[in-house]
């Protein structure tokens, strides 16, 4: 979500004496503080844009994991496993180990147990085991793969597909489909 770094002093107070519950401060009136848009129409809100917080190498300027994947219980609403996910080939080239990466995108889950997932931007697509979060298979695809994979099947043989497009945020583009079949019977 992006900062709201245009509320004024008056609309900050509001905000705090609400999530603070200062019963007394909220009963305070507090001016409508809407914007004339060039249009005429009026909004609370403005939007910046996507600002990240980076490195001057372009790495997040907090402490990894940059990105997880998490199985959780829906009974009890527990974490099950959390695995970093993604990772940047310039740091597993040196022997250290997945920081996980920005992800967009959701896996599929199959009722033979596994996980098919894209997500991450290091443009791989993987298969993971449901319930420790091992990386069963791993492979590249020709872009990022932010997109939820679709599973179907055919004549009885079970198929996994993801578009590979790329990202709006850089990289490389593309406008393939990948599709996958799990092994049939023998």
């Amino acid at each position: 979500m992006p900062g709201f770094g245009h509320l004024n002093d008056q609309e900050k107070k509001a905000i705090a004496s609400f999530i603070l519950n200062l019963t007394a401060e909220q009963k305070e009136i507090y001016a409508d503080t809407l914007k004339e848009e060039a249009d005429g129409s009026e909004t609370n809100y403005t939007f910046t844009g996507y600002n990240k917080f980076l490195t001057k190498e372009g790495y997040p300027a907090i402490s990894p994991p940059w990105g997880t994947l998490t199985a959780v219980d829906l009974s009890t609403g527990l974490h099950k496993w959390q695995i970093p996910f993604g990772e940047y080939e310039e740091f597993k080239s040196k022997g250290i180990p997945p920081t996980g990466r920005e992800n967009y995108g959701g896996p599929v889950v199959t009722a033979g147990g596994l996980i098919f997932i894209g997500a991450s931007d290091d443009a791989k697509f993987r298969a993971i085991h449901v319930r420790n979060g091992e990386i069963l298979y791993e492979t590249d695809l020709p872009a990022t793969g932010f997109a939820t994979p679709a599973v179907y099947s055919v004549k009885g043989r079970q198929y996994v597909v993801i578009a590979a497009g790329g990202s709006k945020w850089g990289g490389k583009k593309s406008d393939a489909y990948v599709a996958f079949a799990l092994p049939g019977e023998k």
